[in-house]
């Protein structure tokens, strides 16, 4: 693994302070709820052109100090057993590192994880106490690419919020002329609730775990499409949804390759739910839609499509029937159906995210657009991660499974016929 070199490391305050007014932020249901600690996004770009590192550093640095005056939580601390954020400028951490290789040889690597030589070394965070929600690193390679990573915690914001984070980040950067509007507000919608369940989260050892980027190519989720769509009754599969079925399919191959025997599968996926909420919201607002696979027959990629419609289906007119003022009810009550439904242990749990739609690759600070976005290591085994990617009209998916897991998956000849490991030469 390529060495790194902290430059310096330095704390930034937000260019204004916080009213007192705003100094106490509750937390939600759905913060609360969280097992990821961090949300970690790293933008890599290729060599900035008029535009020397410490310039660089000098430019992040404070429009970092603006954009935290809007976003003034992310710059305070968790108090009272993460009960409430005290938002009282305390200011996030800053770390510029350099690191002894060429940009390309982390972006070609078939394992993701050497993505997390663009973080601080103390991630995954074993705890928030004492310390800001936010963690930025600016880290430049040999071959003067560079990498803008940034760690939140997830007790704080979702991928939602954070991209929106990054995005005005990056507007505020170019000295685009405007104000952010975000509004932590989402205890108004989602108020903590004393019965709330924690999520269990599968293996807790995430060194045993790897994560693998897949690409599907537009014309590959066409292909998809289509053998969805051909002799069954399912509509319009979206793109996540032929692609979340695909590599299910998968994880369900290297489970039964494994023992022999099919188990049956639950799997949950997240939905952003602005709206029905303000766009504006920051915090946790999304709420958990899943299916069930029983029996052996049902392992086709038109039923597995087929039930994640109807389960998305099914959440949305659930909220609509109920509004938002019982939103934290409802939410409340699918937490606990799905941890019920784990703790019986007789399924295969595979859980799915979807970053797609957030902007990821608008985040231009004044040196382009990045050629990569991506995640460090996750702490969840069984889990899908979707990303655009930098066509905007194909898939990239961070896969993590366990080692011996991945080494199934990974030679699986349906997935290798639809998606490619995900490497970029950087010139």
């Amino acid at each position: 693994m390529a060495a790194t070199t902290i430059v310096y490391r330095k704390i930034i305050k937000p260019s204004s302070p916080t009213p007192s007014s705003f100094r106490h932020l509750n937390l939600t249901l759905m913060d609360y709820t969280n097992i990821p600690h961090y949300i970690p996004i790293a933008s890599f770009y290729s060599i900035p052109k008029n535009c020397d590192i410490n310039q660089i550093s000098h430019i992040l640095e404070k429009s970092l100090s603006k954009v935290l005056s809007s976003y003034y939580p992310f710059a305070g601390q968790f108090k009272d057993n993460n009960s409430y954020v005290d938002c009282n400028d305390i200011g996030v951490e800053y770390l510029h590192v350099r690191i002894s290789c060429p940009m390309s040889e982390i972006l070609n690597h078939p394992n993701n994880d050497v993505v997390d030589v663009v973080f601080p070394k103390d991630l995954p965070w074993g705890s928030t106490l004492n310390r800001s929600p936010l963690v930025v690193q600016l880290s430049h390679f040999d071959c003067g690419g560079i990498a803008v990573s940034a760690c939140l915690s997830h007790k704080i914001a979702d991928g939602y919020s954070f991209s929106r984070f990054l995005n005005d980040w990056a507007d505020i950067a170019r000295q685009v002329d405007f104000k952010p509007s975000p509004q932590f507000n989402a205890s108004s919608f989602f108020p903590l609730m004393d019965d709330a369940p924690v999520i269990p989260n599968g293996v807790p050892e995430p060194q045993r775990h790897v994560s693998r980027m897949y690409n599907f190519s537009s014309s590959s989720l066409r292909r998809l499409k289509n053998v969805v769509a051909t002799n069954s009754g399912v509509q319009n599969p979206t793109r996540i949804e032929v692609a979340t079925a695909l590599l299910h399919k998968c994880g369900v191959a290297v489970s039964m390759e494994k023992s022999g025997v099919f188990k049956p599968t639950l799997l949950s996926h997240v939905m952003n739910i602005r709206p029905p909420i303000p766009l504006n919201t920051m915090g946790n607002a999304f709420c958990l839609f899943g299916s069930i696979t029983m029996t052996e027959d049902k392992i086709t990629l038109p039923n597995y499509v087929a039930e994640l419609q109807k389960a998305k289906q099914h959440l949305r007119d659930e909220l609509k029937d109920k509004g938002t003022n019982q939103l934290a009810t409802h939410a409340l009550e699918i937490l606990k159906q799905g941890v019920d439904i784990m703790k019986q242990g007789i399924f295969d749990a595979y859980s799915c995210t979807s970053f797609c739609n957030f902007g990821l690759y608008t985040i231009d600070f004044g040196w382009g657009r990045p050629v990569r976005v991506t995640l460090a290591r996750n702490s969840m085994k069984n889990h899908f991660l979707f990303l655009d990617d930098p066509s905007g009209d194909g898939i990239n998916v961070i896969v993590t499974l366990t080692k011996t897991d991945m080494l199934i998956f990974q030679s699986n000849k349906e997935l290798l016929e639809f998606a490619t490991p995900a490497v970029q030469s950087i010139k």
